[in-house]
């Protein structure tokens, strides 16, 4: 430690941990006493302008989602009841490019649906993968800004990307993904998307159940290898845009059957690991999927920067019947992505027709740049009042729910039950020989300009996802496979003090 400029807040106070988020419990939410994690999430919202931090290359679409199967046991919402069609709009991404980036890069895709329900804007925010990099919100700014340019050199950085990465081990099983075939969708209609996060249901009885959403491509599973990738990118970096724009435009509308994962509250405290963590998963086996309906995009935008570009989501707007969870990462997100938002485009930014609900809104929020309509005109602007108007409605509340532990910076990896490599070592064993060697040499091809102690540090979690995984990339890597079994017992601790 004493080889380490000391972390302090903006006025000079020491920072105790910033890589776990204080919660009220080891699985519990997240607190807004955590006063050093709004600084950081509220500086990394403002500190570009005008594209967006992330996300900032995105192409979207219109459309319709239709409920075919009947799942009110589970939710009460409006726009999941049977027989129910919205109106929506979907935005695809990739994520660490800017505005100018191609769309062929090895990168996941961001996926944002608005769903225009009759209770309210519903705001699915996820990505073309079930899981994420990191699991903590303290860890967000920090994952961007090291896929994002090197301060120093302004270039895109292999040696800060997979340093990151390889430091926090939870990243693994993303890794593992973003450098298989799948690292490089051949369309936005060929991959399927995920609200990744753990949601809540809560049905009519106000009974609650935990929830996963899976989008399941109808077009099926297409990808691109780094050569097709690069052919592409130099001819046409709107390549993944196009394909969407023209596919719609000659009546070849793309399709996502939507299906949800389901678990008790009783299961989820017996589970053998935490279920609210954003880098695991749900087995399929242990908690199948079930259909719910059908998402169609049928119509193109007409005017990019007002529909696309404009268009602003965040996981905080959902509706009676669909709530939030203790996942740490879900926690953070409520607050950064209407805050990026209010920044990047105005806090009237739900003004903006894209953005605007299909039914009456009564707020109290007032005035602001851009305000667009009448300012609600002379009613009261304070609550309570005597007037009579806008008051809450406590009928469409979530049920409680029980928090446990103490309030502190929980680090994940004490807990016992958690493993990181669990999630990795179970893909690598059902992907195809020539799946395998395509995970093996993209990964060794992208980090050909690393440095050899990082190369070691992912060789040892591969070891310890799989024992084949771990020699295969040690082979590839030009590594010591003696060295890598010798890394792979040690302590996370130990591994990063051996490769710094």
């Amino acid at each position: 430690m004493d080889d380490y400029k000391r972390l302090t807040n903006e006025v000079g106070a020491p920072v105790a941990d910033n890589e776990n988020s204080v919660t009220a419990g080891p699985r519990g939410p997240v607190v807004m006493q955590d006063v050093w994690l709004m600084e950081k999430m509220a500086h990394f919202n403002r500190e570009v302008i005008p594209e967006r931090r992330m996300h900032a290359k995105g192409w979207g679409a219109y459309g319709v989602f239709t409920v075919t199967n009947d799942i009110s046991r589970y939710t009460k919402a409006a726009v999941l009841q049977p027989g129910a069609v919205t109106e929506t709009f979907t935005r695809f991404s990739t994520v660490a490019g800017e505005r100018g980036a191609a769309d062929c890069e090895r990168d996941i895709r961001g996926v944002a649906t608005k769903f225009y329900t009759t209770e309210g804007n519903w705001d699915l925010v996820g990505n073309n993968t079930p899981t994420f990099f990191i699991r903590d919100v303290h860890n967000f700014s920090d994952l961007n800004r090291a896929v994002k340019r090197d301060p120093r050199t302004g270039r895109r950085s292999a040696q800060n990307n997979w340093d990151f990465w390889t430091l926090l081990p939870e990243c693994f099983h993303q890794i593992t993904v973003v450098m298989s075939d799948r690292g490089i969708p051949a369309s936005f209609r060929n991959m399927h998307f995920f609200g990744e996060h753990t949601f809540s249901l809560y049905n009519a009885a106000n009974e609650r159940v935990w929830c996963k959403f899976h989008f399941i491509t109808k077009q099926g599973i297409k990808n691109l290898s780094n050569e097709e990738a690069a052919k592409i990118n130099g001819m046409d970096r709107e390549y993944h845009g196009k394909d969407l724009y023209d596919a719609i435009e000659r009546g070849d509308f793309p399709k996502w059957t939507l299906y949800i994962q389901v678990m008790t509250e009783e299961q989820a405290k017996n589970h053998y690991e935490n279920p609210f963590d954003i880098t695991k998963v749900w087995r399929h086996a242990e908690y199948p999927l079930i259909k719910v309906g059908v998402l169609e995009l049928n119509r193109n935008p007409e005017n990019y920067y007002a529909e696309v570009e404009q268009a602003a989501f965040t996981p905080a707007h959902v509706v009676p019947g669909i709530g939030f969870s203790p996942d740490k990462f879900l926690q953070g997100r409520l607050f950064a992505y209407g805050d990026a938002q209010r920044y990047r485009l105005g806090v009237n930014h739900n003004l903006i027709p894209v953005n605007r609900a299909k039914v009456e809104v009564n707020e109290y929020h007032r005035d602001g740049a851009m305000r667009t309509d009448g300012n609600y005109g002379g009613a009261p602007a304070y609550t309570p009042n005597s007037a009579g108007i806008w008051a809450a409605q406590p009928e469409v509340m979530e049920p409680p729910l029980d928090i446990a532990g103490a309030m502190w910076h929980y680090d994940p990896k004490d807990d016992p039950t958690d493993d990181c490599f669990r999630a990795g070592g179970n893909l690598w064993r059902i992907l195809t020989e020539g799946k395998k060697e395509i995970l093996i040499q993209n990964t060794a091809g992208d980090m050909a300009g690393v440095t050899e102690n990082i190369k070691y540090r992912h060789a040892a979690h591969c070891q310890l996802a799989d024992p084949e995984y771990g020699r295969r990339f040690a082979e590839a890597a030009g590594l010591d496979y003696g060295k890598v079994l010798e890394l792979s017992k040690l302590t996370n601790k130990e591994l990063n003090e051996r490769t710094r």
